[in-house]
């Protein structure tokens, strides 16, 4: 099969690349509109309040501007996401800074600044709750009864009996911070009105139809009155999931008042302050252990600070809970979930969605353990490893593609994990200023939606032959920077035996492209790959059976294969785009659709949490080498070593670059992003007080990509975009620990952190996360 593939597993230049490089792309600011009016966002400043009054001054001439606020609103005053709970625009009660309370349009920035500052707010404040394990407790409620947005439960074996006969009980504590997307660039969307109340939504997106199902419910209009197109798009990370809907909404309200284009493009400093971030966590483990090391039983909470609104914040948790045991079997285990409302902006999708932050607590707990049992670290993970046959505390039983073991092994060899270990230990007590350290890691990421949710969506993916003599992606997966515009005409392009010129993904616009699902959770080329891949061959299959019906060729039937097809009768050949052109009078024939289809052998039920969770998972090893300035504090990674199994890797070349970029990002998360807050809301408002890792601060890596196909992919391909991101902070955080002698439990591992470590005190507790 590998020999036989030409253009599947090769690495192959980006269909993009060229126009990006050249600076020919246009995003969503560049694009010439003329007689476009810039919309402008009226916010609070206070975190929890009842507003009183909305005042205008009246030395402005109002008239040379447009107003909108929350009466102005068409249909339902929500951004429809998971949940309505989200007002597109304050309808009375404030509920966390920066809270959008009005919007004005005006034909330029000069006129927009002036109409801004010419708006202020008469807030009668009230308490905020800001605390997220306040807010758990309930005491002050500020959603729903109690504050709790999601709570989810999952359990097995008998956890009290399991703790009573372990010979070490090992409990620890593990928080992590909210994190920034720091896309390049920023939120940004046009809304332009059409005839009879249509709306044409123009941006910077990962999931167009979440856009428009926004839409048809705020302007409670018909669903073929909303148009909404995916511009070129300079990165997501998730943070283009859910906030798109709500600016749309902003600038379709606007459009549709002021009859005019509108333009909203947030500056850097807006969508540091305004937009959603990762969200927080506290997660407390206890474990029961045997002096072999074996892990008996254990006992996990998790909590997460949802912020004002729900957002993503129901799907976040429901991975996190699903994957808080990360690659180890534990026979008896009690998890409890919960995602919690605080006066605070609300937390969004970010990639990873949830196991970033149990994998920071499960990987630092096994640290945790082997330090206070004495257990060597990378032995009590080998103890612990699921392996085929291994279970879930929800019920799903792994019997092929557990490949914890396949990378741990992997990575130990590519990075000399032992050797160094041993090797810096010795150097460090001749270095007492700057210490090496090497630390390790695992993660395991399920890819596409939980349980039965690829089934709800019902995906959809069509191709269809142009008149350019091109093979057309129609599908709803945008390019974001990820590579789907190359990957997905790359699965098309093996499957019909064509070269990759011959075909293309059409940007999503939601009048010409199927549904086939947002462009999240590691879905694109496992499903919606599938999905073009199964299209292309009813493609071939329709072309192949009107053939014969074709007055210019030869009488019988034809089989398709290697970009030709072939008459079974006599053996004459016609190439795939000339049949296509005698097609051409036959539409219906040159174009096919396929809607998805559940895998056979899998169950799930959403109303006791058990069953097959994901259809496959995705695996990684992290081994990260630091240094660590004893005198400054700071940290340097140095090399990173990462060995990830994720099936047949359609691009070897865009594989490798995902690893490598959602590596940094993860070691970003765990030593260097640090959101301060004051009173509820964000103050980095630019990337000199939020630093980001840069190009200087990368560390050398090496990338080894495993492959354990899986059946229900693209020629056995699984997810890969958020795996990355899961593992890398606690090796960041082991390798810390090797170096400098503490115990880092939480991140970002500042220098502030780390000097309090080193003196052994604890940091006094500061807002900003958990």
């Amino acid at each position: 099969m590998e020999d036989k593939l030409s253009v599947v597993g090769k690495s192959l230049q980006r269909v993009e690349a060229l126009a990006k490089a050249c600076g020919e792309t246009l995003f969503i600011d560049d694009m010439p509109l003329p007689e476009c009016w810039l919309g402008g966002t009226v916010r609070a400043d206070v975190p929890r309040g009842k507003i009183r009054a909305i005042r205008r001054d009246p030395a402005f001439d109002w008239e040379s501007v447009i107003f909108a606020d929350a009466g102005d609103i068409p249909g339902k005053n929500a951004v429809s996401m998971i949940r309505d709970d989200y007002p597109a625009l304050a309808p009375g009660e404030i509920s966390f800074p920066t809270q959008a309370v009005a919007l004005i349009a005006a034909p330029d920035r000069q006129t927009l600044l002036k109409a801004l500052s010419s708006v202020s707010l008469d807030i009668e404040e009230l308490p905020p709750v800001l605390d997220v394990e306040e807010a758990a407790r309930g005491n002050t409620v500020i959603w729903g009864d109690n504050n709790v947005m999601d709570e989810y439960r999952v359990a097995c074996g008998d956890t009290e009996a399991a703790f009573s006969s372990a010979d070490f009980i090992i409990e620890g504590t593990y928080r992590t911070k909210h994190q920034e997307h720091a896309y390049l660039e920023t939120q940004g969307i046009v809304a332009i009105p059409g005839e009879n109340g249509s709306i044409e939504i123009i941006g910077s997106m990962q999931c167009p139809y979440y856009v428009h199902t926004a839409l048809v419910k705020g302007f409670s209009c018909p669903p073929e009155k909303i148009v909404v197109k995916q511009a070129a798009t300079g990165g997501a990370f998730g943070g283009k999931e859910d906030y798109p809907s709500i600016l749309a909404f902003h600038a379709a309200l606007l459009a549709r008042k002021s009859g005019r284009a509108v333009k909203m493009v947030y500056d850097r400093k807006e969508d540091l302050l305004c937009t959603t971030k990762r969200h927080p966590s506290i997660i407390r483990i206890k474990t029961g252990v045997m002096k072999d090391g074996s892990i008996t039983a254990a006992d996990i909470d998790i909590l997460l600070d949802g912020g004002a609104f729900t957002t993503m914040s129901k799907v976040v948790l429901s991975r996190g809970i699903l994957h808080a045991t990360g690659c180890y079997f534990i026979p008896a285990a009690n998890i409890r979930a919960r995602a919690v409302a605080t006066n605070t902006p609300p937390n969004g999708a970010f990639r990873g969605f949830g196991v970033p932050q149990s994998a920071f607590a499960i990987e630092r707990h096994m640290d945790r353990i082997a330090r206070e049992t004495g257990i060597e670290s990378l032995s009590l993970r080998e103890k612990n490893l699921m392996k085929n046959g291994s279970s879930f505390p929800f019920g799903q039983v792994l019997n092929e593609g557990v490949s914890a073991g396949l990378v741990l092994e992997k990575v130990l060899e590519i990075s000399g994990y032992r050797e160094k270990r041993r090797q810096f230990e010795e150097e460090n007590k001749h270095s007492p200023s700057v210490r090496k350290g090497i630390g390790l890691s695992l993660s395991l990421h399920g890819g596409g939606f939980t349980g039965s949710g690829e089934e709800s969506i019902s995906g959809i993916a069509s191709v269809r032959v142009t008149e350019d003599r091109k093979v057309e992606v129609l599908v709803s997966s945008v390019e974001m920077g990820q590579g789907a515009s190359t990957v997905l005409p790359m699965i098309a392009a093996e499957t019909l035996g064509l070269d990759l010129s011959d075909v293309r993904h059409h940007t999503p616009d939601t009048s010409v492209v199927p549904n086939s699902g947002p462009t999240v959770a590691s879905r694109t080329t496992m499903y919606v790959g599938k999905l073009v891949q199964d299209a292309c061959l009813k493609l071939a299959e329709k072309m192949g059976e009107k053939a014969g019906d074709i007055q210019e060729l030869p009488s019988g039937s034809f089989v398709y294969g290697r970009g030709k097809f072939k008459n079974r009768a006599d053996g004459r050949e016609i190439p795939f785009f000339d049949l296509a052109d005698l097609l051409a009078s036959h539409p219906e024939c040159i174009e096919a659709s396929v809607q998805y289809s559940p895998i056979p052998g899998f169950s799930w039920s959403e109303e006791t949490y058990t069953g097959d969770a994901y259809k496959a998972y995705a695996w990684v090893a992290n081994v990260v080498e630091v240094a660590v300035d004893m005198d400054t504090y700071e940290i340097q990674p140095l090399k990173a070593y990462v060995s990830a199994e994720a099936g047949k890797a359609i691009s070897p070349v865009l594989a490798s670059g995902q690893v490598e970029g959602g590596s940094l990002q993860a070691f970003g998360y765990a030593y260097l992003e640090d959101i301060s807050m004051k009173n509820g809301a964000y103050t980095p408002a630019h990337l000199n007080q939020y630093l980001i890792p840069t190009s200087l601060d990368a560390p050398d890596f090496q990338v080894d990509l495993q492959e354990v196909p899986f059946s229900g992919g693209p020629y056995g391909a699984k997810g890969l975009g958020e795996l990355p991101m899961d593992s890398g902070a606690p090796a960041i955080a082991a390798a810390v620990e090797h170096a400098a002698g503490v115990f880092p439990d939480r991140i970002p591992i500042t220098g502030e952190y780390l000097h309090f470590l080193l003196l052994g005190t604890i940091p006094q507790k500061r807002q900003g996360g958990a």
